[in-house]
């Protein structure tokens, strides 16, 4: 390492994990058919210890489906459309577990995650529009996410701790996040860990507070029901199931377990238990979902306040709903929003440092890129604070602007996604098949399709003047173009794998 760069590894390329962070799996019994193993010939017997070292990145990955955002679509839902939308809380999720799964199938497959593959096989301008494209997502992402820790603080403080320190506390998350990171990855697991259990004990406890009939859950999960009263809900909880910094993250987090894609039945096996893992999380998600929806719903559906409840002022309205107990619902409330603010946003920072060091080959030290992403999100986040801090009403109309962002962005990671593990140049025998394709194609057009309705209905409503209306006009034609070119690309652009072998022939050959 030069002095001249004393912020750089010492490797060739920007990788997810150092080699000496990874987690070797390897079971004890296996070594006698190690050969066999590798090649796919024979496949391990299941085992709980092996998913227990496999688990992690899933439950990582399903912060993005709790964080404040979607508790305000959950509590929405609930309050305006009661439980007739389960049913589809419960496909959104199955939508996102799919394309979870594709996300770690990639990353498993090559050994790279989805940033490092789109600046392999992009040209520069797209890969430089696809990396500012995502990382507009992930700051408004983080804006939802750092003003629900916030407001949790302010409940917690009891009104003493205002909005914007708040957020100057949710930013110091980020030291937690690079003193955990240097105890290695299952520490950091764990710490996540602890907080979905405290966003499920007290979102659970919640539930207990407020008693559901389980009939109308029952029923509304399993019975679909949409009226042209709840379209807008209905957008809401599809629209903010997937999130694109959520894409990236998962093909890069699989890659913190040693397994040599150039093994066959490595990968298979690494496959099967991440499968596994990713269902039980997004389940965990889903159930705690559920519970949100479900207590807004018995205590707000038809009532003169369902359309005023949002996330600033649910606790208050949960207080005077419910009362006291044992516990005052309002702070359970806050705790609960503080655990999915704070997780979420120490996963935006770690997406973020995938994002930023895989677009551009960022041979930063963990710490520095650690830094620089949190800043691009906490000083936009301090902004917002300071504006919109003494008004409920305002602080709506940003998160209906900051929806359409995430909304405007999907296409952005699901379109790359789906085209590179169609790809058999890239994913070898694991690239998708066609019925999967399909399914897969289907998925993400609904939710882009889904999105663009939430965009049209939203830009109708808010803009007004000819001219304004001819700038969105220029703009949706360029970024529809954009798209198109994403994929029709897809057929046309070269492997990364392709050109890494030819590379080492060539060495070899002048070797």
């Amino acid at each position: 390492m030069s002095h001249q760069q004393p912020f750089l590894q010492d490797q060739e390329d920007e990788t997810a994990y150092d080699s000496s962070d990874k987690i070797v799996i390897i079971g004890e019994d296996e070594e006698e058919y190690e050969i066999d193993i590798d090649n796919g010939v024979r496949t391990p017997p299941f085992s709980w210890k092996k998913l227990w070292l496999f688990s992690g990145p899933g439950f990582l990955m399903s912060i993005a489906f709790l964080d404040p955002g979607n508790l305000e679509g959950d509590l929405q839902s609930g309050a305006i459309a009661g439980y007739s939308l389960l049913w589809l809380l419960m496909w959104a999720t199955a939508m996102g577990l799919l394309i979870q799964l594709l996300s770690a199938r990639l990353g498993v497959a090559t050994g790279r995650h989805l940033a490092e593959l789109c600046r392999e096989e992009y040209p520069s301008w797209a890969r430089i529009v696809l990396w500012l494209m995502t990382e507009v997502a992930l700051i408004g992402s983080d804006i939802q996410e750092v003003i629900g820790s916030a407001i949790a603080i302010r409940i917690l403080s009891n009104g003493f701790v205002p909005l914007w320190a708040g957020v100057v506390i949710t930013a110091l998350d980020c030291f937690i996040f690079l003193f955990l990171e240097n105890y290695g990855v299952r520490k950091l697991e764990a710490f996540f860990a602890v907080l979905i259990a405290i966003m499920a004990l007290s979102f659970a406890w919640m539930f207990g507070e407020a008693k559901p009939d389980g009939v109308d859950v029952l029923v509304g999960i399993l019975v679909p029901k949409l009226s042209s009263r709840t379209i807008q809900q209905a957008v809401g909880v599809v629209g903010c199931i997937i999130m694109p910094h959520n894409v990236f993250l998962h093909s890069a987090l699989v890659q913190s377990r040693r397994v040599d894609p150039k093994k066959k039945g490595r990968v298979q096996e690494a496959l099967k238990y991440y499968s596994i893992e990713s269902t039980i999380a997004l389940v965990v998600s889903f159930v705690i979902n559920i519970f949100v929806t479900t207590v807004f719903a018995k205590g707000f559906y038809g009532t003169k306040i369902a359309n005023r409840i949002g996330l600033v002022n649910a606790g208050q309205y949960l207080q005077e709903k419910y009362g006291g107990g044992v516990f005052p619902i309002l702070y359970i409330w806050a705790i609960g929003l503080l655990a999915a603010g704070q997780s979420s946003t120490i996963t935006g920072t770690y997406a973020g440092q995938f994002i930023m060091g895989g677009f551009l080959n960022l041979k930063l030290k963990k710490w520095m890129r650690a830094l620089i992403t949190r800043s691009f999100a906490i000083v936009p986040t301090m902004i917002v604070a300071l504006i919109f801090d003494t008004s409920e009403d305002s602080l709506d109309v940003l998160n209906e602007w900051l929806n359409v962002l995430q909304s405007v962005q999907i296409p952005f990671a699901l379109i790359p996604l789906l085209c590179l593990v169609s790809k058999e140049q890239i994913m070898g025998t694991f690239k998708i098949g066609s019925a999967l394709k399909t399914i897969s194609w289907l998925v993400a057009a609904l939710v882009i399709v889904i999105n663009g309705y939430l965009l049209l209905e939203f830009f109708s409503s808010e803009v007004n003047g000819a001219v304004i209306t001819a700038v969105v006009s220029v703009i949706t034609a360029a970024y529809v173009a954009f798209i198109i070119y994403l994929i029709s690309s897809a057929a046309t652009f070269p492997s990364w794998q392709s050109l890494t072998r030819s590379k080492t022939v060539t060495t070899t050959t002048e070797s």
